[in-house]
């Protein structure tokens, strides 16, 4: 935890202790929510708050700042003894993806089921995880070219982790390699944690953090004795390795192995995790980097222009849709357009501009990052008898128009928008 004093005086009677992860819950609470919720492994447990850090030199920004947003996602899975036990094989992620090496690159997509099966192993979910994470970068605007990755080595891993793959984006302020390539900064880090966090609380705080299973229970009195040894072995070396590299002595630390070990035959394993550990700040951070964008015209007189839009995706935009007049001293005008608003007001959030030129206000619009803006013009009115009831949906990314039955505009944004 990260000491530090409440209040203007340093003194033993203030000292206050601030979480360092917001994953630490989520381990203490693990089997209350196991118990309650009546989930079955494999599952997994989201949650964002602040975090710190006792960074002596805060510095670059939010990178090195001592109070942050972080958001974890906890995603408990079956040991690869107890998979193979049930199933009778464990799934690499060779097997299931048809390469080992994670992740994927830009031109080197990879297949990735959308159901996960029952035989698979932890790198099988370390990578799903991996491609899992790219997709929601992806989903709201982060492409995979703007994105890197970064293994972690050996020499790099925590000791109990097992494998963690960070994924960087490429800032404007990242620095280049020898070979002028962008390698990023750290949007998140997705790692296999082994057992050693649920390991950790239960043996800290005398309770146990082992599941029952029946399913393994039934499957292990189906084994032929040579599997059933082998699988012991496999899971008691690795429980008595944690426990030496957490300091416990080789007698006890025998023992507790043997016990877990054991443990099997009822059906009783302490579950690993797939941690993905994202960072708030960066994430809005990468966001805006990557939308902003700097546009020049010129006009018929040879002079130019630059004006900012933001090209923010739909889903991440603040603003969903500007709403407009044509004019603001035509009532009826006025009086669609504010009907307009109200009807979209209620599913998303959209500016009511009626202020200078349309031109002006699409600008304005743009730098907003405003995806869509919608004009109600003398056509809505029924100018065009054929056009009555329409209005025009303005693109904000090409300046493309498009007329759009009002009666349409709603299911037409919230596409868009999701």
């Amino acid at each position: 935890m990260f000491k530090s004093h409440a209040g203007p005086i340093e003194s033993d009677e203030n000292i206050v202790y601030l979480r360092p992860e917001t994953a630490q819950a989520i381990f203490a609470q693990f089997k209350n929510v196991l118990e309650t919720s009546r989930q079955k492994v494999p599952f997994g447990i989201a949650q964002v708050g602040k975090a710190f850090r006792n960074e002596v030199t805060p510095r670059n920004f939010t990178f090195r700042s001592r109070e942050f947003e972080q958001m974890e996602l906890e995603f408990f899975i079956k040991p690869d003894e107890v998979i193979e036990a049930i199933s009778g094989n464990v799934a690499s992620a060779a097997d299931v993806f048809g390469r080992a090496d994670l992740p994927v690159s830009p031109d080197a997509p990879q297949r990735v089921p959308t159901t996960p099966q029952p035989n698979w192993g932890w790198e099988a979910w370390h990578k799903y995880w991996v491609e899992e994470r790219v997709r929601f970068y992806e989903g709201i605007g982060l492409s995979r070219e703007t994105l890197g990755f970064h293994h972690q080595t050996p020499a790099e891993l925590a000791h109990y982790a097992r494998a963690c793959t960070d994924i960087l984006f490429k800032f404007p302020f990242s620095k280049k390699d020898a070979d002028g390539n962008v390698a990023g900064d750290e949007l998140e880090g997705i790692a296999a944690r082994s057992d050693f966090d649920l390991s950790q609380h239960a043996r800290f705080s005398g309770k146990p953090m082992g599941v029952f299973d029946d399913e393994l229970r039934q499957a292990w009195a189906k084994l032929p004795k040579e599997k059933q040894d082998d699988l012991w072995k496999r899971y008691h070396d690795n429980r008595k390795n944690y426990l030496l590299k957490s300091g416990v002595e080789a007698e006890p630390a025998q023992k507790q192995a043997t016990d877990d070990a054991n443990g099997l035959a009822k059906g009783q394993y302490i579950p690993h995790v797939i941690e993905p550990s994202a960072g708030v700040d960066r994430l809005i951070l990468a966001l805006i980097a990557n939308a902003y964008t700097e546009v020049t015209k010129t006009d018929d007189k040879g002079k130019s222009e630059t004006t900012v839009v933001m090209k923010f995706h739909p889903r991440v935009a603040p603003v969903k849709a500007g709403v407009m007049p044509l004019l603001k001293n035509k009532p009826e005008l006025v009086k669609k357009a504010l009907a307009v608003r109200d009807l979209l007001r209620p599913w998303m959030n959209v500016f009511y501009d009626e202020a200078g030129s349309i031109g002006r206000r699409y600008a304005r619009q743009d730098e907003a990052g405003t995806p869509f803006c919608v004009t109600i013009d003398f056509d809505t009115l029924g100018e065009k008898p054929e056009l009555l009831d329409t209005v025009t949906i303005r693109y904000r990314d090409d300046g493309r128009q498009e007329r759009l039955r009002i009666s349409e505009l709603l299911d037409f944004l919230l596409s868009k928008i999701r």
